[in-house]
């Protein structure tokens, strides 16, 4: 684990997919989702981030990544969509529902924008940057990266859930939109477990940086 740099007047704390369907009772459950909510609020509090912005899983009811529309299909299992393998899901954050809505425990309020995903019924959309893969085969942005630009954020750190998944996906594509990126392993928790080693490598491959709670906050 590398020490966070001194400087915080340009970097962002991004909060992802937060939502109590994420939580180990919800409609699609991360194993102890729920233990990062008091992690998360002590820093979401400690003045550590003027800048705290959250995404916001918010899909249709017919949205493509449910294997509740495709027949024969079950949930965790694959399909070939637009020339990429698309992982099917369980229904989950559905506009307007409890379960999309943000977690309830965390102090909001201290949150200066919330970027709204997976909005389009044609196209699944895992980071706060940018979609997955449309029927055009683009992946149109989200507008999270000219908004933090715009506030003069030169470094993001990336919490929340799911770690192999949502926070996997927008750190490598905060990277990719030129942010110095932190990724705070022990503020996520992973959909699959197993797929830790990996989730690893393909941070450290992309040179993100690995931080703790306990550096962002202490104990």
């Amino acid at each position: 684990m590398c020490e966070p740099p001194p400087d915080t007047r340009t970097e962002a704390l991004l909060l992802v997919d937060i939502q109590p369907d994420f939580m180990p009772a919800g409609a699609l459950p991360v194993p102890a989702g729920d233990e990062i909510l008091g992690p998360v609020g002590r820093l979401m509090q400690s003045g550590r981030f003027a800048v705290q912005v959250a995404t916001q899983d918010w899909h249709p009811p017919d949205h493509v990544s449910f294997a509740s529309q495709h027949d024969g299909r079950d949930p965790l299992t694959t399909m070939d969509y637009y020339g990429h393998t698309q992982m099917l899901w369980p229904d989950h954050c559905v506009q307007q529902t409890p379960g999309a809505r943000l977690h309830p425990d965390l102090p909001w309020e201290y949150v200066r924008a919330v970027i709204r995903k997976g909005m389009e019924s044609d196209a699944d959309s895992y980071s706060g940057f940018r979609n997955n893969w449309d029927p055009r085969g683009e992946r149109p942005v989200t507008g999270l990266a000219g908004y933090l630009n715009e506030l003069g954020v030169k470094s993001v750190y990336v919490c929340g859930l799911a770690r192999d998944v949502c926070a996997l996906w927008t750190a490598l594509d905060a990277v990719e939109f030129g942010f110095h990126t932190f990724f705070i392993w022990d503020m996520t928790r992973a959909v699959d477990p197993e797929s830790d080693d990996d989730t690893e490598s393909q941070l450290s491959e992309k040179k993100v940086k690995f931080v703790s709670a306990d550096q962002m906050v202490g104990t």
